[in-house]
């Protein structure tokens, strides 16, 4: 029968290490387990260094936890916490659920950290993947205040808001997507197993046919012959983009775009204001001081535009001015928002006012969205029929040529 190494911390806490025989490794957690143990580590008694060695990058480059998860986890903790359970075991009854290795042996890190007297947002700091800046200060704030498990479900309902807002997005870019991957493998069919068979029908008579049908002809030739380079060219294209908008320099005109371009700034900029505001809002509401607020919210806004106005929002703060007086010679927020917050200040309640502000961009987003979404579908699909329809007049124009020649002769 096999044997295997283990480590585990027994009901007392304390670290114990041997050897037992099982048949199998989830035999052997489970007798560890039916004593009470907690495995830490377990591995075949025979195993070689190439072996061990396999088992950890196997652990590191396995798919980490997605947001999904981060949410799952943070839904479940405010429940446990609610119910009157400690921490500790909450973290434990958690990672014994959690299907995700990664995730587990974060959770169970994060559980020995907060055994060892460590708080829970310092313990959790060390993943800023998982959980970024606003998660740790909110947490923060929740253990200074006392009220860990409605802070708790204020982060879920953040991070449900906000994997609710990327499927939005994204659901948005499906579609035309499809419709132009789909224009362009017609237009590639067309010109390159459909033109070439018409080929032998124009041969001999180049000099009657319309220049559309020329160019196409030529263009769909070069295909034929250099394809290869069209496609190294075009794959080219695409990752010299990617790269290019990772720069700084690219990075900036890709965002600006964005925010610009006649038929999507409307969905982008409502995307950008309502995440900084309810951002900025929920800080606030959770006791976090303004300059970690608007630093946090900096970091968060997904654009290089909007971080750079309040990176100078938070210049100004710490300076001792007012929030609204940087963002008042900004064009990136409306002058209604700007006078909303300036409102808020003076009254004491820009939480709640951020709050509001930022509820309503995220339903101006859902309608931008569906906006988006009806104007490039039917462009989509005139550019799309425009082009076959190009190509079929290039190919039956001639051939109804050359008939009222032969009839007329």
């Amino acid at each position: 029968m096999p044997q295997y190494r283990f480590q585990a911390r027994n009901q007392k806490g304390e670290l114990v290490g041997g050897v037992l025989a099982a048949d199998s490794v989830a035999a052997a957690a489970m007798q560890l387990r039916q004593r009470g143990d907690h495995v830490v580590q377990l591995v075949p008694l025979t195993a070689t260094a190439d072996d061990l060695r396999a088992a950890v990058m196997k652990l590191n480059y396995s798919s980490g936890p997605s947001q999904k998860d981060i949410l799952d986890f943070t839904t479940q903790l405010a429940v446990m916490i609610r119910a009157g359970i400690s921490i500790r075991a909450a973290l434990e009854g958690i990672a014994d659920q959690v299907s995700n290795e990664k995730f587990r042996k974060i959770l169970l890190q994060i559980k020995h950290d907060v055994e060892t007297g460590k708080q829970f947002s310092e313990a959790i700091s060390k993943y800023p993947k998982l959980f970024g800046p606003l998660y740790v200060n909110m947490v923060k704030a929740s253990e200074m205040s006392g009220s860990f498990a409605k802070m708790l479900d204020r982060i879920a309902a953040y991070l449900g808001q906000e994997i609710e807002t990327r499927r939005m997005v994204v659901g948005a870019s499906i579609y035309p997507g499809i419709i132009a991957v789909m224009a362009i493998g017609t237009t590639v069919f067309l010109l390159t197993f459909v033109l070439p068979r018409f080929a032998g029908v124009f041969q001999g008579k180049e000099d009657a046919l319309p220049v559309p049908t020329k160019a196409l002809m030529a263009l769909s030739a070069f295909m034929v012959e250099w394809w290869y380079l069209l496609l190294g060219a075009a794959v080219a294209l695409i990752v010299g983009f990617l790269f290019a908008i990772r720069t700084e320099v690219g990075g900036l005109w890709w965002d600006q775009f964005k925010i610009s371009a006649p038929i999507i700034k409307r969905m982008f900029r409502a995307l950008y204001i309502s995440r900084s505001l309810h951002t900025m809002g929920e800080l606030l509401n959770a006791g976090v001081p303004m300059l970690d607020t608007i630093a946090i919210t900096a970091d968060i806004s997904g654009n290089r535009h909007y971080r750079r106005l309040w990176r100078s929002v938070y210049a100004a703060v710490k300076q001792g001015k007012k929030v609204q007086t940087q963002l008042s010679r900004s064009p990136l927020l409306p002058r209604s928002v700007i006078q909303m917050i300036s409102a808020g200040e003076e009254s004491g309640k820009l939480g709640e006012v951020l709050d509001e502000i930022s509820a309503y961009y995220q339903k101006a987003l859902k309608d931008a969205i569906k906006a988006v979404t009806s104007m490039i579908e039917p462009l989509m699909i005139v550019v799309m029929g425009g082009i076959v329809g190009f190509i079929a007049m290039a190919i039956i124009l001639p051939i109804f040529k050359m008939s009222n020649l032969v009839s007329g002769g």
